[in-house]
C-alpha cells in the first residue's frame, strides 16, 4: 500500500529538524576536534605534560625571549623578564624589534608575583635560573595559581629525579621542537633546528686536521674564584662545536664556582671572557693580567681573549653563531 504524501508544512518540519540535528552533530564533532587541537602534550625534563596552547606567555632571560622569538611567536605573550645584565645582550640581538614590541615585566629575576600579576597563562625559564625553591616560583608553585611552565631541558639534569641529561646543544634543539609543538608552529621549528644543525655541521669541517683540540677557559665573573661553565651549560658544546676543548668539560655542573688552581693547571690556551653590562669584557680581561698566579697560563701569556655576548653564551638560538664566531677566532690563531 502505497504511503500518502506528508503535507507540505509537516516535511518542511521534518526537514528543518533533520538539518539541526546533523548540524548539531557537526558542531559537537567540530567543537571536539577544536578542543583537542587547543590542548598537547610533551616530554619536559622527562616528565609528559599537557599543555593547553599558552595565548599568554612569560619568558625569562635571554634564554626564553629569543627561543619563542626566533620561532616567531612574539604575538604569543604577555611579556618578558629580564636583569638589566641582559640590556648589551638585546642591543646586539637579531631579534631586537621583537624585545620592543614586548613588554619587559621586570628587570631583575622573575617572580610569582611579576607572573600573576601580569595574568600569564605559561612561563619559560630555567632551573634554579628563574625558577627556584628557595625564591617561591617553581612549576608546582605556578600549577596551583593556574600558571602553566616549561623548563629549559639544558636545566634538567638538576631538576626533579634528574634522570634527564643531553648536551647543551641537544637541550636547545629539543626546547625548540617542544616550544614548536605547543605553539602549534612544528613547520618553522623543524625549519629552524634543521639549519642550526646544519651549520653546526659545516663549521666542524673548519677544525684542524691533526693535533689536539685548544683547550679553553670560560671566564663569566669572580676576583677571588672564577664563575665558569661545567659540561651541563650552553658553553661547554659551544666551544666543542668551534673544534676546542672545554677545560671543565668534566664537571657535572651547568655555571658554577672554581678555584684559580684548577684553571692554572688546565693550561688554557684561549679564555672566553663572556660579557654583560655591570662588567665589561676589558675590566675581566685586565683583572686577569693583574693576577700573577696567571702569568704562565699560555692564554694569558699570549694575550688569547676571546670576548663573547652573554646572548650568545646562554642557551638560546645564538649559541650557533656564539661557536661559529669561537671558530673564526680559534683558525685566526692556528687553532
Amino acid at each position: 500500500m502505497m504511503r500518502p504524501p506528508l503535507p507540505r508544512n509537516l516535511a518542511a518540519v521534518l526537514l528543518t529538524a533533520g538539518l539541526l540535528t546533523t548540524g548539531c552533530g557537526a558542531e559537537v564533532e567540530s567543537a571536539a576536534k577544536n578542543k583537542k587541537d587547543d590542548t598537547v602534550t610533551v616530554s619536559n625534563c622527562g616528565e609528559d605534560v599537557t599543555y593547553t596552547r599558552p595565548k599568554r606567555a612569560v619568558a625569562y632571560d635571554v634564554s626564553g625571549a629569543e627561543k619563542m622569538f626566533s620561532l616567531g611567536l612574539a604575538d604569543r605573550m604577555r611579556g618578558y623578564v629580564m636583569n638589566k645584565l641582559g640590556d648589551p645582550a638585546i642591543k646586539g640581538s637579531p631579534w631586537r624589534e621583537d624585545y620592543t614590541g614586548v613588554e619587559r615585566l621586570g628587570t631583575e629575576r622573575i617572580t610569582r608575583e611579576i607572573v600573576v600579576d601580569a595574568k600569564a597563562d605559561w612561563v619559560l625559564a630555567g632551573w634554579n635560573s628563574g625558577f627556584s625553591e628557595e625564591r617561591g616560583i617553581t612549576p608546582a608553585l605556578l600549577e596551583k595559581v593556574g600558571v602553566a611552565s616549561y623548563l629549559h631541558t639544558e636545566t634538567c639534569w638538576d631538576y626533579g629525579d634528574k634522570s634527564v641529561d643531553v648536551t647543551p646543544l641537544d637541550a636547545l634543539y629539543t626546547d625548540l621542537d617542544n616550544l614548536g609543538r605547543i605553539f602549534d608552529v612544528e613547520k618553522r621549528a623543524d625549519e629552524l633546528v634543521t639549519d642550526l644543525k646544519d651549520r653546526v655541521a659545516a663549521l666542524k669541517k673548519t677544525w684542524p686536521e691533526k693535533g689536539a683540540p685548544a683547550k679553553v677557559f670560560v671566564y663569566d665573573s669572580g676576583t677571588d674564584q672564577p664563575f665558569t661553565a661545567g659540561r651541563h651549560a650552553a658553553p661547554n658544546d659551544i666551544i666543542t662545536a668551534a673544534g676546542a676543548t672545554n677545560v671543565f668539560d668534566g664537571l657535572d655542573k651547568g655555571w658554577t664556582t672554581v678555584g684559580w688552581e684548577p684553571v692554572i693547571e688546565a693550561k688554557p690556551e684561549v679564555i672566553v671572557i663572556v660579557d654583560y653590562a655591570d662588567q665589561p669584557a676589558k675590566d675581566k680581561i685586565a683583572h686577569l693580567k693583574s693576577l700573577k698566579s696567571l702569568k704562565s697560563v699560555p692564554a694569558v701569556k699570549d694575550n688569547r681573549f676571546f670576548v663573547m655576548s652573554y646572548g650568545d653564551a646562554v642557551s638560546g638560538p645564538r649559541n650557533v653563531k656564539g661557536a661559529e664566531d669561537l671558530g673564526r677566532y680559534l683558525r685566526s690563531v692556528g687553532r
